[in-house]
């Protein structure tokens, strides 16, 4: 069920209205009818631990040929969309996104469609800019992300997110920019995508978007297949929210708590080294879909370059085959139904990512 990418440019940069009925790609509007599986948290850019691997060639060039590689493989497994999530100033987005046009160069060459988010990350990462502006004006920014363009491109965004939270704290940074990502959506209906840092304070997340009037069955809760308990994650679901399995694969990985300081020291600084088994998720999702709750639930592998190497019997030999080659039939030795997959990788994903139409 794919479709040929839009040969046509993207929106004018001008436009103001979002397109009906459709899923707003880097590379213009699709019918959502058209489009096959989705990978709803990547960062397609972020593949590259350096410039240095250029070999001193053009920096741009080979991310766009890198991420172009790694994603054309996810073709044969029927998945066509890509959403790439990647906050400004980090996982390859310029502080500004002024480098947004290297994604519609990806998505020509690989022939997968690629949805850009729009959001804000951890306060420590976070731009100066995002961190001195007000609520309106973030909500703002993000509207206008969403029906003009990126960093005044023609390529909008398709939703909002991954708008993160810390751990086990939201700082009023974090606050104001998922309350800016709940009045962004009420202005333009797009769904929002959060990062919950190891699954926590996901509940306080929804308790926010509720309190903005944000409409609960178009927001993800992120990363919640790092949370161990799962009586939380079904207490967000009967909140009515969906939440994403998303760092399939990414058994170890590093948690950088803030950057390096500035200027660097020697010494140890904030990293946390972490595991977390593909069994216990693919546990996890058979469960939540036998409890009843499979139309609410996202699949993903928040695959960065910086964790292939952590990974190398899952990411570092798959890539983004792993989940559907590799996860999906584990998950079906421990109780998913075959059927399961069109659901978690298709209609839940497109009836979030489509805009207007009653969406």
């Amino acid at each position: 069920m794919t479709t040929a990418l839009p040969a046509s440019s993207p929106s004018p940069a001008g436009a103001s209205a979002l397109p009906t009925a459709t899923v707003q790609t880097v590379l213009g509007p699709v019918d959502p009818a058209t489009l096959g599986r989705v990978m709803v948290h990547e960062h397609p850019l972020s593949l590259a631990p350096g410039p240095w691997t250029t070999g001193g060639g053009d920096v741009d060039e080979h991310a766009i040929a890198l991420a172009a590689s790694a994603l054309a493989p996810l073709l044969d497994h029927g998945i066509d969309v890509v959403v790439d999530l990647s906050p400004y100033g980090v996982v390859g987005r310029a502080d500004h996104g002024e480098n947004i046009e290297l994604l519609a160069e990806v998505s020509r060459r690989s022939g997968v469609h690629i949805v850009a988010g729009t959001s804000v990350y951890l306060e420590a990462f976070s731009p100066a800019w995002t961190v001195d502006a007000g609520l309106d004006a973030m909500a703002e920014r993000m509207s206008a992300d969403l029906t003009r363009g990126i960093a005044g491109t023609a390529v909008r965004a398709g939703v909002l997110g991954e708008q993160a939270t810390g751990l086990g704290a939201i700082t009023p940074h974090e606050d104001k920019c998922l309350r800016a990502a709940a009045r962004a959506h009420l202005r333009t209906g797009a769904a929002i995508m959060t990062h919950t840092t190891h699954g926590t304070m996901a509940l306080e997340q929804v308790a926010i978007l509720r309190d903005e009037g944000a409409d609960l069955s178009r927001v993800v809760i992120g990363h919640m297949d790092i949370q161990p308990d799962i009586d939380v994650l079904a207490a967000v679901l009967e909140m009515g929210a969906c939440l994403a399995l998303d760092t399939i694969g990414k058994q170890h990985w590093d948690f950088f708590l803030a950057p390096q300081p500035t200027p660097e020291t020697d010494g140890e600084y904030g990293k946390r080294g972490y595991f977390r088994s593909d069994l216990s998720r693919a546990r996890i999702l058979a469960e939540l879909w036998r409890r009843g709750y499979g139309d609410q639930i996202l699949l993903a592998q928040d695959l960065t370059g910086a964790e292939v190497s952590l990974n190398p019997t899952t990411h570092g030999q798959w890539g983004y085959a792993y989940l559907p080659a590799v996860f999906l039939p584990l998950a079906m030795e421990h109780g998913l139904p075959p059927e399961a997959a069109d659901t978690l990788l298709r209609s839940t994903p497109l009836r979030l990512l489509t805009l207007g139409g009653g969406s």
